[in-house]
């Protein structure tokens, strides 16, 4: 019962974190260090990205419409303009797919920790407020999802690269990029939501597969918590998403910004000086 507590709240923060782009890495990070699982190390880790899953899943309900291309109600130019939208997110996410496959065991080995994924809060936080005052009171270019060009979706997909680093966050990155070649904001959130889709089933299915075949069975009970954080992560992340959709109607990203910079603060202090102790 304990630790279905605790994937209660890790799913909370999952639904939060996730599609706020305040990185669901460095709010777990943190949680984790008051909340342990007493679990293998090697489920947790497996855990920790297929939770995920509910997540996503929430995006497909959401825009489940917007994103089925076989939906009746739909002209035929719709349909196609669908298509168009799918083809554009299946090469938005290839460049991190490539990087992810080639060096995700590197890049946890030396990246996932505290200290990094406070300098990437912080420098991305800065980022953010960067590009909003740069970008004050300019017309966007691209106002619709149909509008965004193949070329752009590759520089918004290299983005997505850089969100590999644990605390950049991947809604955080993407949104960066695609606010920098001129997209609106609500165009931004929407690609990164639609980007999400196939890089977190490639990353959960991937997981999973590495879990299994290093040999760590999988029990009943580890199963339900699994399902329990999934779950969990789903309800949240509607609200999440709905939240985010509304505020950007009459904000911009800077508050989020100021927020990464006092949450990476506060990472770099609470190891920093747990460091210490420990020495």
């Amino acid at each position: 019962m304990l630790d279905a507590l605790k994937v209660i709240i890790l799913g909370i923060v999952e639904g939060i974190t996730e599609w706020l782009p305040i990185s669901s890495t460095g709010h777990l990070i943190l949680v984790e260090e008051f909340i342990k699982l007493e679990l293998s190390e090697a489920f947790i880790e497996m855990f920790n990205v297929v939770i995920q899953l509910g997540a996503i899943m929430a995006v497909v309900v959401i825009y489940f419409h917007k994103l089925n291309p076989f939906s009746p109600t739909k002209t035929q130019k719709q349909k196609m303009l669908t298509i168009q939208l799918w083809v554009k997110v299946a090469i938005a996410a290839v460049p991190a797919a490539v990087i992810g496959l080639l060096f995700d065991d590197m890049i946890e080995a030396k990246f996932m920790n505290a200290y990094v994924v406070a300098a990437t809060l912080i420098i991305y936080g800065i980022l953010f407020i960067i590009v909003e005052e740069s970008h004050k009171n300019k017309q966007p270019k691209v106002a619709k999802l149909s509008r965004l060009s193949i070329p752009m979706v590759l520089v918004i997909g290299v983005f997505q690269v850089l969100a590999l680093i644990p605390g950049t966050s991947r809604s955080g990155a993407t949104i960066i990029g695609a606010l920098l070649i001129g997209t609106a904001r609500g165009v931004a959130a929407e690609f990164t939501f639609f980007l999400g889709i196939p890089v977190m089933f490639g990353a959960s299915f991937l997981k999973i597969i590495k879990f299994l075949k290093d040999g760590a069975g999988i029990a009943g009970s580890e199963i339900f918590l699994l399902l329990l954080g999934c779950g969990v992560s789903f309800g949240v992340s509607i609200f999440a998403i709905k939240f985010l959709m509304q505020y950007i109607k009459n904000h911009d990203f800077k508050a989020f910004g100021y927020y990464r910079i006092v949450l990476g603060v506060v990472v770099l202090l609470y190891f920093g000086v747990s460091g210490l102790l420990a020495a």
